[in-house]
């Protein structure tokens, strides 16, 4: 029979292993969709049943966006013209920049909606039966970010430079942003489509038409969500008249085209959960700021970080639940390993990290503090509605072994301390913070970082026999530093 502890193991590899084989095969059924074969639809008595590309026809077709206050319109009345691209040509991209009245209502805490129209070149949209259009709102409601002041000066960037135009808003309520780009696509391939296995996530894209004996999907219009980021958004003041918007267009393959709605549903999935602008953002960031090759490498380094991390966990826990006493360990390194992981989730949680990130830093502070009252043999008591806390009692062996931890310190500390005291002046001198705890928070990471290189000569130098801890430092840089060197396309 095999111990627990290799079968609890090898059942993780094993999960881990049918998890990525899984989303292999997932990935490879969204990039690749089987065609409609016509020819053997009839050599076996069945209908046709194919639904073929209109753009095979090569008509001339005319893209016109327009905006407007209402999410529904149904002619002309109360919209706007803000690009119109003639002769529009589907596989030429294009980026133009043209600027947007802004309503009151929109100035007001109110949305604006964008209609983009493929329709016949010289017909208008409301008069064409074979035009496709989708809806995009051009504002996003979210958080201020709160402005990071000099501790000294007490100025901030955008009270230097364009004071006049400050306006006051609740840092805790919700206010209306601009968009500033809108990203188009249309799916060019002469694809031929079978219509009795329509795949779900491009169904909802199509609009079909009979032509004769023959059904044609209309050009398949897709708007890049991924491409809206944090960083180009903009807030609306209520004197603002007029904002830039920047429309870009470039042609997608029907693969790239799954794959991005799939990507999509899923940030929208992650917001429904309750995940925040910003948090989506960076799960956007991954997509868009990578090419795909990359991309697939960077699935399997997060893939193989959550099995390392979780083989981290479990290791370090099994280690100090064994561990009866502190021969051959530092307390001191127990204590400064527990104060720079909280120091470190603390900053995480001041700075709204993403819950991916900030998630496995709360559970490792939660195991840090466990470990220091195994490593202090701290017992808790109640006496009515207060804790007692009560310390055990250390053998000869241990304290001999605090004598050696105590020296290593003490020599350590002429470097340790004129580094953080340096580092806290410098950031303090060159940095801009929200506040003063949020200066106090970096500070202590800052000193968190050194006390972790005393942390790594410890644990080498004690054998902490946390195997995974140890490896999974080398193996994740390795992996980053293939990363890197892979060139952007």
């Amino acid at each position: 029979m095999l111990p627990r502890r290799s079968s609890l193991t090898g059942l993780a590899v094993g999960l881990f292993a049918v998890y990525v084989a899984h989303t292999c095969w997932v990935m490879y059924g969204i990039v690749h969709t089987r065609p409609c074969l016509p020819a053997a639809r009839l050599a076996h008595g069945a209908p046709d049943g194919c639904i073929r590309p209109y753009l095979a026809r090569r008509p001339k077709l005319q893209l016109s966006v327009y905006t407007t206050t209402r999410s529904n319109i149904g002619t002309e009345n109360n919209i706007d013209l803000v690009l119109n691209v003639e002769n529009f040509d589907v596989e030429s991209k294009f980026e133009r920049t043209v600027n947007v009245s802004v309503p009151k209502k929109t100035r007001n805490n109110g949305t604006l909606y964008a209609y983009i129209f493929l329709h016949h070149a010289g017909i208008l949209p409301w008069h064409d039966g074979k035009q496709v259009h989708i809806v995009s709102p051009l504002t996003t409601y979210m958080v201020p970010k709160p402005e990071e002041i000099n501790l000294l000066t007490g100025e901030s960037v955008t009270q230097q430079i364009e004071a006049e135009k400050k306006q006051t808003y609740a840092l805790d309520e919700p206010v209306s942003h601009w968009r500033s780009r809108l990203t188009l696509n249309v799916m060019v391939e002469d694809f031929v489509f079978d219509g009795s296995s329509l795949p779900a996530d491009v169904h909802r894209y199509m609009k079909m038409v009979q032509l004769g004996k023959t059904v044609h999907y209309l050009p398949i219009l897709f708007i890049d969500q991924l491409s809206n980021r944090v960083k180009d958004l903009m807030i609306i003041n209520r004197s603002t008249t007029e904002l830039p918007l920047t429309v870009s267009y470039d042609k997608i393959s029907l693969g790239k085209l799954r794959f991005w709605i799939h990507m999509q549903d899923a940030v929208y999935s992650l917001q429904q959960f309750g995940f925040s602008e910003k948090d989506a953002d960076e799960v956007k960031g991954i997509f868009v700021d990578t090419n795909l090759y990359l991309l697939a490498l960077t699935f399997f380094v997060a893939a193989f970080h959550l099995l390392f991390d979780f083989l981290a966990f479990k290791n370090d826990i099994s280690f100090w639940t064994k561990k009866k006493s502190m021969i051959g360990m530092s307390t001191k390194a127990v204590l400064w390993r527990c104060f720079s992981t909280v120091v470190i989730f603390f900053f995480l949680l001041d700075e709204q990290t993403s819950l991916l990130v900030l998630i496995p830093a709360g559970v490792g502070a939660v195991i840090e503090l466990w470990k220091v009252k195994k490593a202090l043999k701290m017992t808790f008591e109640w006496r009515g509605l207060m804790p007692a806390v009560k310390f055990g009692d250390f053998t000869e062996s241990e304290k001999k072994m605090e004598e050696y931890d105590n020296q290593a310190m003490k020599y350590l500390s002429y470097l340790l301390y004129p580094l953080c005291i340096g580092g806290a002046i410098y950031s303090l001198l060159n940095i801009k913070y929200k506040s003063t705890p949020c200066y106090e928070k970096v500070s202590g990471l800052m000193t968190a970082a050194d006390m972790r290189l005393w942390l790594l000569d410890q644990k080498s130098f004690f054998g902490n026999n946390s195997t995974y801890l140890v490896l999974r430092k080398p193996v994740l840089l390795t992996l980053a530093a293939a990363s890197v060197c892979i060139p952007m396309q």
